[in-house]
């Protein structure tokens, strides 16, 4: 009976000494596969080039491209990938130019390629067809969508909110204005959400608008000086508060608000960073689209194989969208503008895209741009065949 305890003893230490030496090897070889992965997946994100192609004003735009920027050095930074190639758009170029400036990140190799601006829109979808293997993501414009396309957008109505929200608990005469660098959706979606934003505030409080151009003339962001000229006509008719959607045009404005005595809001980037020293003074704050963020996002899914085609909008409540502090000077109404942060972000508020019937006193440029809202904002629309896509 004892031997056979003592053989039942011996048989148990032995199964149990070789299964804990098959789980110790096992063990070995599984920290052996994950350190292989794990390196695997750093030579992998050694070799991600991506290729960019950034919008009018290239980086130092005091605007998206400089987000961009940020997005794509923290990537590189963060994730240990491989050279960066940067190419940019003129104000004069076709979209010829553009197609080349596309072709060539992806014929040389960079993948991912990331467009700024919807500039790139048609080039990008003729590109796109082209290099299916290659993925490509476009910030700020849906005009095409395609299997390799990532549609990155930005609720710019959101930030446009809350510009009006600010302009309107600062100003003492009870009379705003906005500046956009070119009239086309994107910036009316800022200058409805700044229309909803200051009528929150104060229901009556008097709005005047001014363009510095009309798409598909682009040239508005890049023209400090007619910025200024637009800027200084809305001080004049009595604004004390101007807010910005208008690029580099944006230091223009802000000259025009030191000159006036009055106070400017800027847009996209931390404007109070970069500006001139001159003018930090009269940049109430800036409404930040998180263009940053988006492009960290959407690379870093392409090194896990995650990248998504089509749209996805980044809003308050995805952290897409902000408003900076540099300054102080809207300390005194942070927390009427993060009450109003939650309740869009909630969907407490809905934040209107397109802009309301006047309500409230008006001026007659305030007026015509209403009137011109009644215009439909140029739908999103599936790839169509190349060749029989056009401008719009």
């Amino acid at each position: 009976m004892n031997h056979h305890v003592r053989s039942g003893i011996a048989l148990t230490l032995v199964v149990t000494v070789g299964l804990c030496g098959s789980t110790a090897a096992a063990t070995a070889d599984a920290g052996s596969i994950k350190d292989k992965t794990a390196e695997a997946s750093s030579v992998t994100a050694r070799k991600v080039r991506i290729g960019v192609a950034y919008d009018i004003g290239g980086r130092g735009d005091q605007a998206l491209n400089d987000s961009v920027a940020a997005g794509i050095d923290r990537a590189v930074a963060k994730l240990g990938l491989g050279p960066v190639e940067e190419v940019e758009t003129g104000a004069g170029d076709t979209d010829e130019k553009r197609e080349k400036l596309l072709s060539r990140l992806a014929s040389e190799g960079h993948n991912p390629v990331i467009a700024v601006g919807l500039t790139y829109a048609l080039p990008l979808a003729q590109i796109a067809v082209k290099y299916p293997r290659t993925k490509f993501a476009i910030v700020d414009d849906a005009t095409f969508k395609g299997p390799n396309i990532s549609n990155l957008l930005f609720a710019e109505n959101e930030a446009g909110f809350l510009a009006g929200a600010a302009a309107a608990l600062k100003s003492r005469a009870h009379h705003v204005g906005f500046v956009g660098g070119v009239k086309d959706p994107y910036n009316q979606k800022y200058q409805a959400g700044f229309q909803a934003g200051a009528r929150a505030v104060r229901p009556r409080v008097k709005l005047d608008t001014s363009f510095i151009t009309v798409s598909p003339d682009f040239g508005g962001f890049t023209d400090p000086q007619r910025g200024k000229a637009k800027a200084r006509a809305l001080y004049k008719k009595g604004a004390d508060v101007v807010f910005h959607a208008a690029g580099a045009s944006g230091s223009g404005v802000f000259a025009a608000a030191k000159a006036a005595g009055g106070l400017a809001i800027g847009s996209d980037v931390d404007e109070a960073l970069s500006a001139d020293a001159t003018v930090r003074d009269a940049i109430l704050t800036s409404v930040l689209k998180r263009a940053d963020a988006a492009v960290y996002d959407f690379i870093k899914r392409f090194t896990t194989k995650k990248t998504k085609p089509g749209i996805k909008i980044y809003g308050m409540k995805s952290g897409g969208i902000d408003y900076a502090t540099t300054g102080g000077k809207v300390h005194d109404i942070r927390i009427k503008l993060d009450a109003y942060k939650r309740k869009i972000a909630t969907g407490a508020i809905k934040v209107p895209t397109r802009l309301s019937r006047p309500r409230g006193p008006l001026s007659h440029s305030s007026a015509q741009s209403a009137a011109d809202a009644a215009e439909p904002v140029a739908p999103s629309v599936s790839m169509p065949a190349v060749g029989a896509c056009s401008r719009r």
